[in-house]
């Protein structure tokens, strides 16, 4: 896993990826604290980033359209799968090499929190644990998105289609949704599943065990199901 998770996150640095990933990232988050701190003359850093969520389901599809879907195209993802290594670990390999790279740009935007402390006192703890849940948020959107890069070989495809996915999770847990939604048990399982309602008690500064249970349970999920899904594909091209 190492060995494929160093590869992974050397291509990610030696393309033009990671790059556009941590400005575009560090640029919207920089007007979005601009506005809602800043100019606003608020503390309230937490807002921030649950403004952030939504956007951030833009950027997610650039980080993992190639990780599995260029294999795929370059016929690559057969030297990987003869390769002395198990499918898990490949797939475990890339997935926290995005991983990596999505928390290097967390760490990078602290510097925002950082203005914040130097000219008020802003609460560390709602701070805190708004960027662990949304570190949570974005691991479990990256998940989404390298299980639909290993159905696909086409990094476009790739990437709209997790857009997609990711749209329809944040719909689950908006209004307007439910009242399209006559079923009552479909909209109160979309409203369950949806990944970004249970963010919202990080950003109230509540630290709560079900809510990381449930992101933890849900990335698990997703790697199994790319597990699965490549190896369907392997025995059936056998």
């Amino acid at each position: 896993m190492l060995a494929v998770y160093k590869r992974e996150l050397q291509a990610f640095f030696f393309s033009p990826i990671a790059y556009v990933f941590m400005g575009f990232f560090l640029l919207v988050t920089g007007l979005f604290f601009a506005a809602t701190n800043v100019m606003s003359s608020q503390a309230s850093y937490s807002t921030m980033l649950g403004n952030m969520s939504f956007l951030f389901m833009l950027l997610v599809p650039v980080l993992t359209m190639r990780l599995l879907s260029e294999e795929r195209k370059n016929k690559t993802d057969q030297l990987l799968l003869t390769a002395p290594v198990s499918v898990t670990s490949i797939v475990l390999g890339k997935y926290f090499a995005a991983l990596t790279v999505f928390a290097l740009t967390l760490v990078l935007s602290f510097i925002y929190p950082l203005v914040l402390f130097a000219f008020g006192n802003p609460s560390f703890a709602e701070i805190l644990t708004g960027y662990i849940g949304f570190f949570l948020l974005g691991a479990s959107l990256i998940s989404v998105g390298l299980l639909i890069s290993s159905m696909s070989e086409n990094q476009v495809v790739s990437a709209v289609a997790t857009f997609g996915v990711l749209l329809v999770l944040y719909l689950g847990g908006v209004d307007i949704l439910m009242q399209l939604i006559n079923v009552s048990w479909i909209s109160t399982a979309l409203n369950w599943f949806s990944v970004y309602n249970r963010y919202e008690s990080f950003g109230q500064g509540l630290l709560g065990v079900a809510p990381i249970i449930y992101y933890i349970s849900f990335c698990a999920a997703f790697l199994f199901l790319t597990v699965r899904s490549i190896e369907r594909r392997r025995w059936s091209e056998v």
